[in-house]
């Protein structure tokens, strides 16, 4: 067999795969040896049928099974001793049929396409100087936070009238109609104001006229308050009495060494400063991850823009024709052209970067990592991780799963690039406040 590459330009080729009688006829000899003990035609004893019948019947796909299989390996043999980078897989040339004649097999010639990845250098130092925004954890923040604490440790006691934060039930009954349900409504999160303040001041009783959507989220939110199906709201008309059965309010807890205690344990907080002290070194971390995440976006986003290469995109628009799972039509991949592209440019970039500096994920890595994962898996549940040895069973058995393998090894190599770009650029780091940062942290691109 012999392989030969014609190259179009810089980042397309064909191979050429030339492959004679002696690289395939052994092996087709073989397999038809073997039908010939195992076929069952009629008229002939097992193993006794003319071996012209089995050629007849089987060698056309016997032979075109092992010449695509000598034609696969001589590819990614030449792909790998010559060290080509290529993108997606090598695809059969459209416009040119395979030279040969299967019904006198000789030598054959076989024609594939190939897209090359293009060369590039990636150039990052301390010249490089990208912002790192961060929250700033501002008193009011604290404030809040510890307000919310002793809201979930406190308890609910009936209140006289209700006030702006308090939860009121009753029961809706449909004037004109058949609904009838006992529900809640929290007043706090009630962003009708005028539905808010009919019901701020009232007592247990009262029976008032309320519209549903206004005391209420969304269309399941109203929907779980009247007991019905969200198919149901969206069709609902007519008025709504609700008749007040009780009204409690929130008693905060008391901001003491019991709410400490039960917070983090006996004597680990002292004072409501410790406490504000440990607030905020919790809500920086809680933070850091979307602080890690857009470094990361930002320097991607840069690198895209600022690298300047070419793709073979006719042929990648073909391979993903010819590849994608589902039906994909032309006017589809055109539209979804650029964000493919612009995903691959990145991969090539991560890639180089990985290259070049040595960024490795052993297996132990991705092992403890994996572990990691589900102890913290069985802490959210409440519930303790089993011993290691069955741990790291389990963890094995999740690695298996090939699509949670490669979501995991992309966290870890992720994680590596950030530290990379953390130990290269130059950071400004740049705080803001929470509402800013959150803008930040979720805009749409």
């Amino acid at each position: 067999m012999n392989v030969v590459e014609e190259k179009i330009d810089d980042l397309n080729a064909v191979l050429r795969v030339q492959i004679t009688p002696e690289d395939y006829s052994e092996k087709v000899d073989k397999t038809l040896k073997d039908y010939r003990k195992q076929a069952n035609i009629p008229g002939f004893r097992p193993g006794k049928v003319p071996m012209s019948l089995i050629k007849n019947k089987y060698g056309k796909s016997v032979l075109a099974e092992e010449l695509n299989k000598v034609v696969n390996e001589s590819i990614n043999n030449f792909i790998t001793t010559n060290n080509l980078e290529i993108l997606g897989n090598p695809m059969p040339k459209e416009d040119e049929e395979v030279k040969g004649d299967f019904n006198n097999p000789g030598e054959f010639e076989f024609a594939y396409e190939i897209g090359i990845a293009p060369e590039f250098d990636v150039n990052l130092s301390e010249k490089n100087k990208f912002d790192y925004l961060k929250v700033d954890i501002s008193e009011e923040m604290l404030d809040k936070e510890v307000e919310n604490l002793a809201k979930r440790y406190g308890s609910l006691v009936p209140a006289d009238e209700a006030s702006e934060k308090d939860m009121v039930l009753g029961e809706f009954k449909q004037v004109d109609g058949d609904i009838s349900n006992t529900s809640t409504i929290s007043l706090e999160f009630v962003e009708d104001e005028a539905a808010k303040n009919e019901l701020v001041g009232q007592k247990v009783g009262a029976v008032l006229q309320i519209d549903p959507k206004k005391v209420s989220k969304d269309a399941k939110d109203m929907a779980a308050m009247l007991g019905v199906s969200e198919g149901e709201v969206a069709d609902l008309s007519g008025d709504f009495e609700f008749t007040i059965t009780e009204i409690k309010t929130m008693v905060p807890a008391a901001v003491d060494q019991a709410l400490f205690d039960k917070l983090f344990g006996e004597g680990a907080v002292n004072s409501e400063e410790e406490l504000r002290t440990r607030i905020k070194a919790d809500l920086e971390r809680m933070f850091t991850n979307d602080s890690d995440r857009l470094l990361s976006q930002t320097i991607s986003d840069n690198l895209i823009e600022k690298i300047s290469f070419d793709l073979p995109e006719d042929f990648l628009k073909r391979w993903i024709m010819a590849s994608s799972e589902k039906e994909v039509t032309k006017e589809e991949l055109d539209a979804d052209f650029d964000n493919y592209a612009k995903s691959l440019k990145w991969q090539l970039i991560q890639n180089k970067i990985i290259k070049n500096n040595d960024i490795k994920v052993e297996p132990d890595e991705v092992m403890e990592y994996t572990k990691g994962l589900m102890v913290n898996q069985y802490a959210q549940y409440g519930m303790p991780a089993p011993e290691d040895e069955a741990l790291e069973m389990q963890a094995r058995e999740v690695l298996k799963n090939r699509e949670e393998a490669n979501k995991i090894y992309d966290n870890i190599y992720g994680a590596k690039m950030l530290t990379y770009f953390k130990n290269t650029v130059k950071l400004n780091e740049k705080a803001l406040d929470y509402d800013d940062f959150v803008k930040e942290a979720y805009k749409q691109p």
